[in-house]
């Protein structure tokens, strides 16, 4: 007999060319596309796979190739630049082969994965069985058992081949699967990550009955006019060739008492569509506050059998209604963040678990939405977000950024100029490769059928995305009538329709605040004010390294203008991958470590986490300026307004403590309330607790209120306890005080006070300071031989004026080379005067007048700098005033103020001021008025995963820097009198200490390129006045206000010793 197997598929459609490098060509030979679902009959084929590399497909091994010394073995899933064979490469927009869509290069590595398997002897003899691959990068052709069943390409979406007849029931079957690198389908997929390849998300085998069955289906929910009673819409595609009975039964989850709401049934006795529909009497109603779930039992029998699947749902309804997006008929702020599939260790084979932590974390920090970007996320991420409640943007795996290189590059536009002027000369043609381009329309719309078909059953999905950076052409539109009849229950987003011809918002990225309140009173708006359509970022707050700034600016835009529905930052998370070096060192690397060209650095470094999924200072000062409750003070009240949209606050609990801070914090009075009922998007009053606030303090103290509000119960996120929402309020200011030193009568006996040829020392008392005369600058301070200030070896002065520090990522793109134009990097020191008073006995004043200026350059401050030294009482007060000279002067400086050495031995610090962790004029929410203790070095340093500027910690009233012994010597600093800071300088001052000079962490590209390479010396920083961070990478830079102005500036500081 002749075997009756199916004799397979041609290895290319077209003889013409592959179907790798073929835009008609995305999948061939596959099944429909179907919801996301993994039966009880499955078998994982995850693990071990025999595999195979080359440099070209034509070079790649067919199914009858023996298992020779070429193969070895691969972790599935996984990719396979992370396990040993080729390089993982980084680009941001540019591609990394030549624009010559639909071909690919000719050196395309291919990667062949081989393994057998056996069919469950368990398992209905005669099913039907199916393979299934959930992610493979980028393309691929699939044999079973030595025939050719299929091929498949986009690289985030699934795709299933029957493979009911050529499996063996008895014996072992051999899947073999040939990965292409590249393929026509990398061009729509440059989504500004690592480019990995391989089999990255599950593999299965699975078996559905052998007759009748489930293929898929679509259950949507709407509601009544008065968002109250619902109704439930199941669409079932079925498999039968007998009278069957079609029933949708929807209940309560087993953990809520699984009692049954409703049911329906039907007759079918054909393959097709079957559509129900079940009345709900007043369901709970999910939100992403309110992620109430129901299950729905859909089955199909017959006299013989029955399939029954399940499915979890909430009942809810997406529309725009008033020209706002709206959810069950209210409006809704997206609280939100971008996020890409990525692990450290492993790309985007992102473990479940992995997934729920980053989910879980969003929730904690009080995110209530999320972008997939690009592309449809792991599977099982929407199962969480429906499970934990947020709101999702789910994107189809689309964008072609690139061809705006291939465009811009050759025309020589600068980067410079104004993006909307950049977009009218490159977009419409770089849309000419693929967006635009009827010979694509099938691949875009293959894409987001993809997606659609698997994740519309989920509750969290409410606006569907055609992409990212991807121009604007007919595709696009061809994509949303797509969705649109498929779905009208829900909305479509597309940043690259300016004018949202096909899509239901205006969609904006890293745009100016000013800028978008523009656009929410004008784009769209009719003359009565009215509009259709709202608008969001889709993009905003660039959080890369220190970062991000605005985000207090963003967020009171957001709540004055209700028509900017809110936005997502950029992004989640870092992507940096593991790298251990055979040199030793160990790091997250970015673009360029792997040696690939061209790259685009360390831009994939942007995330509010670190890429060990750990929380940066960014994610911190978000959870709080998007805190869902906000509280002040007015008069004798407390007020609270509830910033959720649909929930009350009687899932919280509030705390309440008054501090006294001055030396220490001592507290006066705490306590436990409830917080009243208040109504989303209200406001109600509580009167402020009248114990312990009114306690006498001691002169110097300052008296702080500080109210948390708190899960009182745990939930899926959180455990009870959790903080949702805090807020503090200076009950009383500090007293005025005469600080010890300054104005004590000094004995009468005079200090004594040397001067050699070059030195000054001033000594009584055991205390000892030396000026270099020459230079005019304090070298060294000692008390009873113990070194309090120490001279740096490069410029010899222990204390020096300084306007510079590392830069941060944000200054990159247009601070930092505008300061090195400026030598706000380079300034040498020219010392212009130096005088000796001794205005009262015990008493020497050292005013020391230099000039700060660059070489090459005609600018410069001219500083004057006044030394205070009275050895008797072992202090300093320093002060200076700042008169910026010269011709051509640079705008702003990153910082002003003094840079400190001091032995290393001085390594723990105490202050009064806002901590724990690091602040900045933009970036300063987060932290709280507090007296922190002992905090080594190593705790004050931010380990950012690209080393740069951070560790400021700002509003400080007094710091000490001390040593670990019981006396703990050391120094002791607070501000100079008030008198002498000049209106825009901060009194309450900013200090930063750390280990590493300026130049030792420019010059470094990771974190462990700082080891070894510490100070013999502890470094310390206090100034005058901070530049904020901003968003410069990719958005505003600082704002205006926020800057530290090349201007007149007066400050100093009162420095004591302790412990001696």
């Amino acid at each position: 007999m002749g075997d009756s197997r199916p004799q397979g598929i041609p290895l290319q459609k077209d003889e013409s060319k592959p179907d790798y490098a073929n835009e008609a060509v995305f999948r061939r030979n596959t099944l429909a596309p179907r919801s996301y679902y993994i039966p009880g009959t499955a078998l994982i084929l995850n693990g071990p796979w025999h595999f195979h590399y080359v440099s070209t497909p034509l070079e790649a091994p067919d199914p009858s190739s023996p298992l020779d010394d070429s193969w070895t073995t691969i972790a599935v899933p996984g990719h396979w630049q992370l396990q040993g064979h080729g390089r993982p490469h980084y680009t941001n927009v540019q591609y990394p082969f030549p624009v010559c869509p639909p071909n690919v290069r000719t050196d395309n590595p291919t990667g062949t994965y081989r393994r057998t398997f056996h069919v469950p002897a368990s398992w209905e003899r005669h099913s039907h069985l199916r393979l299934r691959f959930d992610g493979v990068d980028s393309a691929y052709h699939v044999w079973v058992n030595g025939t050719l069943i299929g091929y498949a390409q986009g690289s985030r979406n699934p795709h299933e081949f029957d493979v009911t007849a050529l499996v063996n029931w008895d014996d072992p079957n051999e899947v073999l699967v040939r990965v292409y690198q590249w393929s026509d389908g990398s061009y729509i997929e440059d989504q500004d990550q690592w480019w990995l390849s391989g089999i990255f998300r599950d593999v299965h085998l699975i078996a559905f009955p052998a007759k009748t069955w489930i293929e898929d289906w679509f259950l949507r929910t709407d509601l009544d006019s008065n968002y109250q009673d619902a109704i439930l819409k199941a669409s079932l595609r079925v498999v039968t060739s007998e009278p069957s009975f079609v029933s949708v039964t929807v209940k309560e989850l087993p953990e809520n008492g699984g009692s049954l709401l409703g049911n329906v049934r039907n007759q079918v006795s054909a393959n097709g569509m079957v559509h129900l529909d079940l009345p709900i009497k007043n369901p709970r109603k999910w939100t992403a506050e309110t992620p109430y779930l129901y299950r729905v039992v859909l089955s199909i029998s017959t006299s013989a059998t029955r399939h029954t699947v399940r499915q979890r749902i909430g009942f809810r309804k997406v529309e725009i209604k008033n020209g706002l997006i709206c959810v069950n008929g209210r409006p809704i702020r997206f609280r939100g963040v971008n996020r890409h599939d990525h692990h450290p260790h492993f790309g985007r084979a992102v473990p479940e678990e992995f997934v729920r932590k980053d989910l879980m974390m969003m929730k904690q920090h009080n995110i209530n939405a999320l972008r997939c970007s690009h592309y449809p996320s792991h599977p099982k991420l929407l199962d969480i977000a429906d499970e934990l409640g947020l709101w999702v943007i789910d994107e189809t795996d689309l964008e072609c950024h690139g061809f705006y290189d291939a465009v811009a590059r050759p025309q020589d536009i600068p980067e410079e100029m104004d993006y909307e002027e950049r977009k009218k000369l490159t977009f419409p043609i770089a849309a000419k490769y693929t967006s635009d381009n009827p010979a694509w329309k099938a691949a875009y719309l293959d894409r987001i059928e993809q997606m659609i078909q698997r994740d519309k059953n989920h509750a969290s999905v409410i606006i569907w995305s055609l992409g990212n950076e991807a121009f604007y052409g007919q595709n696009h539109k061809a994509m949303y009538e797509y969705a649109k009849r498929v779905d009208p229950g829900r909305l479509v987003h597309y940043e690259g329709d300016r004018y949202a011809q096909s899509a239901d918002m205006y969609s904006f990225m890293y745009t100016h605040v000013h800028e978008l309140i523009k656009l929410a009173t004008d784009e769209g708006v009719r003359p009565d004010g009215t509009f259709d359509k709202p608008i969001i970022l889709c993009e905003y707050a660039h959080a890369m390294g220190n970062g991000p700034g605005w985000l207090e600016d963003y967020e009171e835009a957001f709540r004055t203008y209700p028509r900017l529905q809110g936005g997502f930052i950029w992004e989640w998370a870092n992507h940096g991958l593991w790298k251990e070096e055979a040199n030793g060192k160990k790091y997250y690397a970015y673009g360029g470590d792997f040696g690939d060209v061209p790259n685009d650095g360390a831009f994939v470094m942007d995330g509010l986490l670190y890429s060990n999924h750990t929380p940066t200072p960014g994610l911190l000062e978000l959870k709080k300026v998007i805190q869902p409750a906000r509280l002040a003070v007015e008069g004798a009240t407390l007020a609270i307004t509830n910033l959720y949209d649909f929930a009350g606050l009687n899932h919280l609990t509030g705390s309440w403590k008054v501090e006294e801070f001055s030396e220490r914090t001592r507290l006066l009075a705490t306590g436990v309330f409830q917080p009243p009922e208040v109504a989303p998007g209200s406001t109600v009053t509580v009167p402020l607790p009248q114990t312990g606030w009114n306690t006498q303090s001691k002169q110097g103290a300052e008296v702080y209120l500080t109210v948390s509000f708190l899960l009182k119960a745990a939930t899926a996120w959180a455990e009870a306890g959790h903080e949702v929402a805090w807020f503090q309020h200076r009950l009383r200011k500090a007293e005025s005080q005469i600080q010890p030193g300054r104005f004590i009568e000094a004995p009468t006996s005079s200090v004594n006070a040397t001067s050699p040829a070059r030195g000054l020392t001033i000594s009584r008392n055991g205390h000892t300071f030396e000026f270099d005369q020459a230079r005019g600058v304090l070298v060294r301070w000692s008390a009873n031989g113990t070194s309090l200030l120490k001279p740096d070896p490069v410029t010899g002065a222990a204390i020096l004026p300084s306007f510079w520090r590392p830069p941060t990522d944000n200054d990159r793109p247009i601070s930092l080379p505008y300061w090195r134009r400026f030598g706000v990097d380079a300034l040498t020191t020219q010392l212009r005067s130096i005088a000796v008073f001794h205005p009262k006995p015990g008493v020497v004043r050292v005013t020391i007048t230099t000039f700060h200026t660059p070489p090459v350059l005609d600018w410069g401050f001219e500083a004057t700098t006044t030394y205070l030294v009275s050895p008797a009482h072992g202090t300093l007060t320093v002060t200076i005033k700042l008169r910026p000279g010269g011709n051509y002067p640079p705008k702003h400086v990153p910082r002003a103020g003094f840079n400190l050495r001091l032995p290393k031995a001085l390594d723990k610090v105490d202050w009064f001021g806002l901590g724990p962790g690091e602040s900045y004029p933009d970036k300063r929410s987060s932290q709280r008025v507090g007296v922190w203790r002992d905090y080594s070095i190593t705790d004050l340093h931010t380990p950012y995963d690209v080393p740069q500027e951070g560790g400021n910690r700002m509003a400080t009233r007094w710091v000490s820097i001390r040593d670990s012994s019981a006396a703990g010597t050391g120094l002791r600093v607070t501000p100079a009198l008030p008198e002498l800071w000049s209106e825009n300088c901060e009194r309450e001052f900013s200090f930063w200490v750390g280990k590493y000079r300026d130049e030792t962490v420019q010059e470094a590209r990771h974190p462990c390129d700082l080891e070894g390479k510490e100070e013999e010396a502890t470094l310390m920083r206090l100034d005058g006045r901070v530049a904020g961070v901003g968003t410069a990478a990719c958005g505003p830079g600082v704002r205006e206000d926020l800057l530290v102005k090349v201007e007149e500036m007066e400050f100093g500081f009162y420095l004591e010793a302790i412990g001696v």
